[in-house]
């Protein structure tokens, strides 16, 4: 039976690392939206063009037998005939990862930046006067900020929302990294800045600062309720 499986999971393998070679994002059950492939299509192929590089998008519902997102990360990597970079993500574990490879292309991209769960500097002092347990962890929250991905990855959706949730987080990092690398090597994209990467970029604005409002709030309304407990008690 474990034989069996791992058959099943080497052919799959083979036949996603196929695929990797033929597009720029592998398509699978978590997103399946026409108009997201075809983005995401033209930001690589344009990058790849202008650069030499491949930026690839891997998503994924979830990893076999306990693998690791960087050890999946790699098998993929092994298997490419050129310099890439592999954006995945990983649904049921919730987790996003970016290798790139040779290891020499980490310096055309931040990716504490894009990764980072602050979208802004506001953001992160907010998420310091909630979260913080301490000044190092204060410190630590303010120094990343920045983030296209997760501060989307991060509110909570329901139903069809969240397929939208996670088209918008995945094309944000996705179009940083590749503009980012373009601009590294003294080039600009062009499918990445039109009237519907636009678009994308503002529901990630009203999304995040929309959050930041409801933290406040949240936090606001527990000390009220705390301090007027104090007062009752006295």
């Amino acid at each position: 039976m474990r034989l069996s499986r791992g058959l099943a999971a080497l052919a799959l393998l083979v036949t996603f690392i196929s695929s990797l070679h033929a597009e720029f994002l592998y398509k699978d059950e978590v997103v399946k939206n026409p108009e997201f492939t075809k983005q995401i299509e033209a930001i690589g192929t344009e990058l790849k063009a202008k650069t030499g590089v491949s930026l690839y998008l891997v998503m994924v519902r979830d990893l076999d037998n306990n693998q690791s997102i960087s050890d999946f990360e790699k098998r993929i990597a092994s298997e490419a005939n050129s310099s890439s970079v592999i954006m995945t993500f990983v649904e049921l574990q919730k987790e996003v990862d970016i290798l790139a490879y040779p290891a020499s292309l980490y310096k055309d991209f931040d990716k504490a930046q894009i990764l980072s769960p602050n979208a802004t500097f506001v953001g992160a002092v907010a998420s310091s006067l909630i979260f913080a347990r301490s000044f190092e962890e204060a410190k630590e929250l303010l120094s990343h900020t920045g983030g296209t991905v997760l501060p989307i990855l991060g509110q909570r959706t329901e139903g069809a929302d969240i397929v939208k949730k996670y088209s918008v987080a995945m094309y944000n990092g996705y179009a940083d990294t590749a503009e980012q690398i373009a601009a590294s090597k003294g080039q600009k994209l062009k499918s990445s800045a039109g009237t519907e990467s636009q678009t994308f970029i503002n529901i990630l604005r009203v999304i995040f600062y929309g959050t930041i409002l409801v933290a406040l709030g949240r936090y606001a309304w527990r000390r009220y309720f705390k301090k007027k407990a104090g007062l009752n008690d006295q």
